[in-house]
C-alpha cells in the first residue's frame, strides 16, 4: 500500500540522514540532544484520509524509515472503502501494519494476502515491484471492523538491496514484550528484549506500544535514530509533548525511552534505526539516489515495462504516475 498514490505532492528535495558520530564524547553529552517534535500534513490517497508525518520539514529519514502515513477514515460512521490500484515501487520496502479493519494485499510476484490487527506484510520493490491495496468491507467472512486503520511505511534500501530482486512476506506471529505501564509488539529488530523474526536489511526497531497507566520506560539502541508518533493519545516524552498527528524525532546518543500519555491508554508507534549513510531522493513511489533513477523508473512504468513491473492481477484500475517535474520534453 502506498501513501503516495493518490496525490499530487511531488516528493522533490533529497533526503539526508547522516552518519553518526560515535565519539564518547557526542554519546555522554546528552545535555545538547533534544527531542524535536514535527507536525504531520493531511492528505488523501485511494479515497482515505491520511496524515502523512514523514518526510517532514527538515527531516527525511529517521534510520532507514523514510515514509510514514497514518490511516484513518474521515467519516467512521460511514467511511469510504479503501482502494489504491496497481502502482509501483523501487528501492524501498512497504511495512504495512494495522490497528483495525482487514485490507487484501495482491502483487506482481502473484502474491494473495489478507492482513489484520496484529500482522505485518513486508514487500521489498528492489529493482522493481508493482501491487494493488483493497480494503475487506462488512459482508466479506474475512471482514470484521468495517474500516481501515493503521500505518503504510516505507524503508529506504541501502545500495547492497535495491538494486536486486523483489520480495513479499507477510508475518502473522509477532512477539509481545511486557513494558511496566503496557507493553509492546515488536514489528521489526529487537525491543525490550523481544526479537522479531521479520527479516531487514539494515539496521531497524518498529514497535507498537499499546499504554496503559503511568510513565512507560525502557532502553534503546543509543546508536540508533528514533521517532515516536502518538497514534491516539497525547504523550509526553521526556518532558516533551507530542500530540497525535506529529512525531517526535529522537536523535542517537538517548539510551533509554521515557513515555507516558495524560488522557488514560493509547496506541504509539516506535520507529528506528543506524543513521542511513546515503543520500536518497524520493519521488512518487520511487526511492533512488539520483534523479535519472527516478526519470527511467516513471519511463517504465509509463510504458509497461512488463519486464521491470510485472502486471498486478486485481480489479482495480492501473494508476498512472504523474509527469517529473524536472521532465521537460
Amino acid at each position: 500500500m502506498s501513501g503516495a498514490v493518490g496525490s499530487t505532492e511531488l516528493k522533490q528535495e533529497v533526503a539526508v540522514s547522516g552518519p553518526i558520530d560515535n565519539s564518547a564524547e557526542s554519546i555522554a553529552n546528552l545535555a545538547s540532544l533534544q527531542i524535536e517534535v514535527r507536525e504531520g500534513r493531511s492528505a488523501e490517497v485511494g479515497g482515505m484520509g491520511i496524515m502523512r508525518v514523514l518526510p517532514t520539514k527538515r527531516r527525511r529519514l529517521i534510520g532507514p524509515w523514510c515514509f510514514v502515513d497514518l490511516m484513518s477514515p474521515d467519516d467512521v460512521a460511514n467511511p469510504d472503502p479503501m482502494e489504491v490500484g496497481p502502482h509501483p515501487h523501487i528501492g524501498l520496502s512497504t511495512v504495512t501494519w494495522l490497528f483495525a479493519g482487514e485490507a487484501l494485499h495482491t502483487d506482481s510476484l502473484g502474491s494473495e494476502q489478507v492482513i489484520r490487527p496484529g500482522e505485518l506484510n513486508l514487500m521489498s520493490a528492489g529493482h522493481g515491484i508493482a501491487h494493488a491495496e483493497l480494503e475487506v468491507r462488512p459482508g466479506s467472512p474475512e471482514a470484521e471492523a468495517g474500516y481501515v486503520k493503521g500505518a503504510q511505511m516505507w524503508l529506504a534500501q541501502p545500495e547492497a538491496t535495491r538494486h536486486g530482486g523483489s520480495s513479499f512476506a507477510h508475518h502473522k506471529d509477532l512477539p509481545v514484550a511486557d513494558l511496566d505501564g503496557g507493553e509492546a509488539q515488536v514489528l521489526a529488530g529487537t525491543f525490550a528484549g523481544s526479537t522479531s523474526p521479520v527479516v531487514s536489511d539494515w539496521p531497524v526497531v518498529g514497535a507498537e506500544l499499546r499504554l496503559r497507566t503511568g510513565p512507560v520506560e525502557t532502553r534503546i539502541d543509543p546508536g540508533f535514530e528514533h521517532g515516536v508518533v502518538p497514534i491516539d493519545c497525547r504523550i509526553r516524552i521526556d518532558g516533551v509533548i507530542a500530540e497525535p498527528g506529529s512525531i517526535a524525532i529522537i536523535p542517537a546518543g538517548f539510551d533509554r525511552l521515557s513515555v507516558e500519555t495524560d488522557t488514560g491508554p493509547g496506541r504509539v508507534m516506535l520507529l528506528g534505526g543506524e543513521p542511513f549513510p546515503e543520500q536518497v531522493q524520493m519521488w512518487w513511489n520511487f526511492v533512488a539516489r539520483t534523479r535519472e533513477e527516478l526519470t527511467q523508473a516513471w519511463r517504465d512504468w509509463q510504458a509497461h515495462n512488463d519486464d521491470r513491473f510485472i502486471p498486478v492481477q486485481s480489479s482495480l484500475q492501473r494508476i498512472a504516475a504523474p509527469k517529473p517535474f524536472w521532465v521537460k520534453e
